[in-house]
């Protein structure tokens, strides 16, 4: 396995960094987000979600973000897709990629996509068979959620896991990631489930999304990368979390799981200086709530140096 490989950072706060949180950000503040994390380097952001307006209004904007996106050279736009109807938007408004949501737990599936996991990988058959007969090249990728535990149902075996990662394969996924929804995982956990993903679903298991609720999300991170994951959600100040999960909050903050990286040596293409000041434009903009990270308020080491 090489670990100097580059390791792919998504940032995911244009959706589930904002999501959760009750003002809506005004268009025209995330397009300078999304611009300005291009600035930075990276090269992935999921820039909305394709849901009715009337029940998360803070995503209405989410075709104007995904053609703002193309115009950005090598950005790569995903946008999340609770249903068929969320993915033909996708595919008419071309994103390079949609997220389905398929839950690990089902007391979780039933809150947040009113369906079971069974039900909604019978929804993701019908979306590839969409996609297809569009021609369309965009990418679906499962995010298996709520695969390190649940708020709601507690405990989720890690066979039903490894089933729903099969089952998403089988029904047309091209790409397959697990979630800490609600930041319940250890890093002997992530250890042991992506290792039994991985021997399901080689590279196509290829993403790591944490939360840091409970303090552990960089263990987990670097749990994960150990296994061979080279692409990580993340989001600068670490905000976010799921409307139907009590108490998940606090996506890993980008800045920091840049650094982990930076200080073993491995890639990941961001310029922090640019980062730092894209959080310092984010805590005007969303004045009043709280941001989360350690590297803007400590600064980095004098001892780092970039990995090459």
């Amino acid at each position: 396995m090489d670990n100097t490989a580059p390791v792919i950072l998504r940032e995911v706060g244009l959706r589930d960094g904002l999501q959760i949180l009750p003002r809506v950000m005004p268009t025209a503040q995330k397009l300078q987000w999304l611009r300005a994390a291009h600035a930075a380097g990276l090269r992935e952001v999921e820039v909305g979600s394709f849901v009715p307006p009337r029940l998360m209004p803070q995503l209405a904007d989410t075709a104007e973000m995904v053609a703002a996106a193309r115009d950005l050279p090598g950005m790569v736009a995903s946008v999340l897709v609770p249903n068929l109807k969320g993915a033909l938007r996708a595919i008419e408004c071309g994103a390079a990629s949609m997220l389905l949501p398929l839950s690990a737990s089902h007391a979780h599936s039933l809150a947040n996509l009113k369906r079971t996991p069974d039900e909604a990988l019978a929804e993701l058959a019908r979306i590839r068979d969409a996609r297809d007969a569009a021609g369309s090249a965009c990418r679906i990728e499962i995010g298996l959620s709520t695969a390190f535990g649940c708020t709601i149902q507690g405990a989720v075996p890690e066979d039903e896991v490894l089933r729903l990662v099969q089952g998403a394969l089988d029904a047309g996924a091209e790409a397959v990631g697990l979630a800490d929804t609600v930041g319940y995982a250890d890093p002997l956990q992530v250890t042991r489930l992506f290792t039994a993903a991985r021997a399901i679903a080689g590279e196509r298991l290829h993403c790591g999304h944490f939360h840091d609720t409970r303090g552990l999300g960089l263990a987990n991170v670097f749990a994960a990368w150990q296994t061979g994951i080279r692409r990580f959600d993340a989001c600068v100040g670490g905000i976010g979390g799921c409307p139907h999960a009590p108490g998940a909050s606090g996506n890993v903050a980008l800045e920091d799981c840049a650094y982990l990286f930076a200080s073993m040596g491995v890639p990941t293409g961001v310029d922090f200086d640019a980062l730092i000041a894209l959080r310092g434009q984010l805590a005007g903009w969303l004045d009043g709530e709280a941001l989360h990270g350690t590297i803007a308020r400590a600064g980095l080491p004098k001892t780092l140096k970039a990995a090459s």
